[in-house]
């Protein structure tokens, strides 16, 4: 039976995801909350492998369906091994990225569509939805650009794509943001971290009390 709380933290790329979920996860602890941070696709090993074949520069001809099959398998995997056994250890379970993720990005991006997506991942995540998902909203220019000024992680094959595949993603996720207005509260990621943590943690807390 599901104790904790699990919040998910979606956007583009560049939206600062890891930086304010970071922050989150010390101020919740802080708090005296029991936090677990996770990503995907990954956290686990098996996960983690799977990330290493979709995200690899060298699989750019990669098909679409396969893209997301290989996904929701390794969400499938991460739920079952890390998000579920920590949530019914009460603790608060924050993931970099979920399901809004493969229907903005292959879904609606790739032009698969979003009810195809869903009924893969239906059958991946058998009924485990986040409580409430906070997506960073940042233009395309603007999170690449980040990207590539910060030089904190190597460029992968989904940041090599076209401007316009990432246009695409953003539009997929505000979509979202209005089909699940009662779990997607839009950030405006292109405010200073700060401004971000703070309404993040301002949203988490007034949500809280409703879970």
């Amino acid at each position: 039976m599901e104790q904790g709380v699990f919040i998910t933290i979606e956007g583009g790329e560049g939206a600062g995801k890891t930086t304010i979920i970071s922050r989150l996860a010390a101020e919740l602890s802080a708090l005296g909350d029991t936090v677990t941070i996770t990503r995907e696709p990954g956290g686990i090993p098996i996960a983690e492998q799977i990330r290493a074949v979709i995200l690899d520069r060298n699989h750019t001809g990669m098909d679409g369906r396969t893209e997301a099959l290989l996904y929701a398998a390794a969400r499938r995997q991460h739920l079952v091994e890390k998000v579920v056994p920590a949530l019914e250890k009460g603790h608060v379970v924050l993931c970099d990225r979920f399901i809004d993720s493969s229907l903005a990005y292959q879904g609606h991006a790739r032009g698969i569509g979003m009810e195809a997506v869903l009924a893969i991942n239906a059958f991946a995540i058998d009924g485990m939805m986040p409580k409430l998902t906070l997506y960073l909203d940042v233009r395309p220019e603007v999170g690449l650009r980040r990207i590539q000024e910060a030089e904190v992680r190597e460029i992968n094959r989904i940041d090599l794509e076209a401007i316009t595949f990432h246009e695409q993603v953003r539009e997929g996720f505000l979509q979202l943001a209005q089909m699940y207005s009662d779990r997607i509260v839009v950030i405006d990621a292109e405010q200073s971290a700060d401004a971000v943590f703070e309404q993040c943690m301002s949203i988490i807390l007034k949500r809280r009390a409703g879970f």
